[in-house]
């Protein structure tokens, strides 16, 4: 019998998808729980699953002793140092902006290639950049000049940006000789540790005096199964069959998405400034994006 699967294009769709969505699940649990203690359940619960499905595909790889400190160098940049600043420059901001803020990241890709890798630089990719980074200052700024989010979130939110492109060039090394589940994997796992202390000293009697609910559970298994594991595995699905540009093309949908849930979800209001912002960034990153498909 032959083995049914959806076209590439499908799998990094419904990546985005989640992706998109885990800014929603996160600001509703923003409402019962500090940063530190979302990261580190969403960990648990994400490598918990991981490691079930890594053990049923039979794909349990070893690391090796040569790649042991780049492993838990890629999990002190990501899930580490990118969580704690994704989920506190969230805190201070909007679903909406955040992800705008988060969707720069392949913008800024080319640069950091061309600082490690020498990679060579297009005007179109420097083009991207300044729309980008026009686009959020419309959002960013009011009519009066000031700041329309406090200055903590988008602090935060660019220290997110730039320890996600340190984490794509220690990634890049690993991803020659391991699959996405078993990096994923390892690094959640090494994330707990990372994080456990943080969680033991600051948040643990917070966290254990919040009542349970319906609205907490789900939220943590959606973010868990769906944003921290599935939408990883579609992800290097897509990268398999179409490439890593390519693929990388489909990440200026994660705004949109996050865009629509919010209004539809958590009432976020739109005006003409932060749609016109939205449009902004997405045309830079696709921009970009074309610059790094032309080489």
């Amino acid at each position: 019998m032959k083995k049914f699967t959806l076209p590439a294009p499908v799998y990094a769709l419904v990546a985005m998808l989640f992706w998109g969505l885990s800014f929603i699940w996160s600001s509703v649990l923003l409402k019962y729980y500090q940063p530190i203690t979302i990261i580190f359940i969403r960990l648990i619960l994400s490598t918990a699953f991981l490691y079930t499905l890594l053990t049923l595909l039979k794909q349990n790889e070893k690391i090796l002793r040569k790649d042991r400190l780049l492993i838990v160098m890629s999990a002190l940049f990501n899930p580490f140092l990118y969580f704690l600043c994704e989920n506190y420059g969230l805190k201070y901001s909007t679903p909406t902006i955040a992800a705008v803020i988060i969707a720069m990241i392949p913008v800024f890709s080319p640069l950091v290639a061309y600082i490690t890798m020498k990679e060579k630089l297009r005007p179109i990719n420097f083009i991207g950049i300044f729309i980008s980074f026009s686009g959020v200052l419309i959002m960013l700024i009011t009519r009066a000049f000031s700041l329309a989010v406090d200055v903590r979130g988008v602090l935060f939110l660019g220290g997110a940006v730039f320890t996600s492109l340190f984490y794509s060039v220690t990634l890049r090394k690993l991803s020659v000789r391991y699959s996405a589940l078993t990096i994923i994997a390892y690094q959640n796992l090494i994330g707990i540790f990372l994080f456990l202390p943080l969680f033991l000293v600051l948040e643990f009697r917070k966290a254990i005096a919040v009542p349970l609910n319906s609205q907490i559970v789900s939220s943590f298994l959606l973010l868990s199964v769906f944003a921290s594991s599935v939408a990883f595995v579609f992800f290097a699905h897509s990268v398999k069959h179409l490439g890593i540009s390519k693929s990388n093309v489909y990440t200026n949908l994660i705004p949109v998405f996050t865009a629509l849930f919010s209004f539809l979800l958590l009432s976020e209001v739109f005006t003409l400034q932060k749609i016109a912002g939205i449009g902004l960034v997405i045309g830079g990153v696709y921009l970009s994006e074309r610059g790094n498909n032309e080489r």
